[in-house]
């Protein structure tokens, strides 16, 4: 039984979680589908963009506590295999999504906690429904995050912001999440997929290879200094400068008509 749902509506890949006895919560099986869900994604040159949302009424609880208190799963064995299980569990999570090639909307549809918000913010965009929440919860549990939060939330909301959640613990609603840029906007809940499918048709409509290289640029820009990134940024502008489709968008735009991509 898959706990991941991958649907394709054009060039739009949405991933739902859905694994209803455990409120969406992190299991290997999560790990191993999503992870092969973003291979794929990146291997296929007619995928634009993709969506990561969940079924029912919570995006993803986190981690399993009965895991917890049952030292299953992620939390078997003495602290060295411990190590290996996130390294070569959770974590290729972040992997992945950072990895990925095409931009992800996070459309979070109910209770983001733990492992669950760190997903989120490993998005390239997130949007919320009103009925959402968030907490970087791990210690309320004595834990760490280990899925990759203390990475991506200092460059998601900030290094006050983001110590503040992470070691109260505290949740916060919708409307904080957008006060502190955690999410980009707030709609109404039976809105959500649509306003991300809506968002995500903004950005495929324009040239495949040049939504990649802007996501990557994006990315890698955050983590480099200035001159690493007009590095890397002129050697993108020279690949997509040789493509098809570029040109095609600039005579689109000479000759006032809609372009026609063609991933080349």
């Amino acid at each position: 039984m898959t706990v991941l749902k991958v649907t394709r509506d054009g060039p739009v890949v949405v991933l739902t979680i859905d694994d209803p006895k455990t409120k969406n919560a992190l299991s290997p099986a999560l790990t191993k589908e999503l992870v092969a869900a973003c291979a794929e994604i990146n291997a296929d040159m007619t995928v634009g963009c993709a969506i990561l949302t969940a079924a029912g009424d919570v995006f993803c609880a986190g981690g399993n506590i009965k895991d917890m208190y049952a030292r299953a799963n992620h939390f078997a064995g003495n602290a060295a295999e411990i190590r290996r299980t996130y390294q070569n569990g959770v974590q290729t999570i972040a992997r992945a999504l950072y990895d990925l090639e095409v931009p992800i909307i996070a459309a979070v549809n109910g209770a983001a906690m733990g492992a669950g918000m760190d997903f989120a913010t490993m998005c390239t965009i997130r949007i919320a429904s009103e009925t959402a929440k968030f907490a970087e919860s791990f210690i309320k549990l004595g834990l760490t995050s280990a899925a990759g939060g203390a990475w991506f939330l200092n460059r998601a909301i900030g290094t006050s912001a983001a110590a503040e959640m992470a070691l109260t613990g505290d949740t916060i609603d919708a409307a904080r999440a957008l006060e502190i840029g955690l999410v980009s906007r707030v709609v109404p809940a039976d809105a959500l997929l649509d306003e991300a499918k809506a968002l995500a048709a903004r950005i495929t409509r324009h040239p495949p290879h040049s939504i990649r290289l802007n996501t990557r640029l994006l990315r890698e820009s955050a983590r480099l200094d200035l001159g690493a990134s007009l590095e890397i940024a002129a050697a993108m502008q020279a690949v997509v400068q040789q493509t098809d489709d570029q040109y095609e968008a600039v005579a689109a735009a000479v000759q006032k008509r809609k372009p026609g991509y063609k991933g080349k």
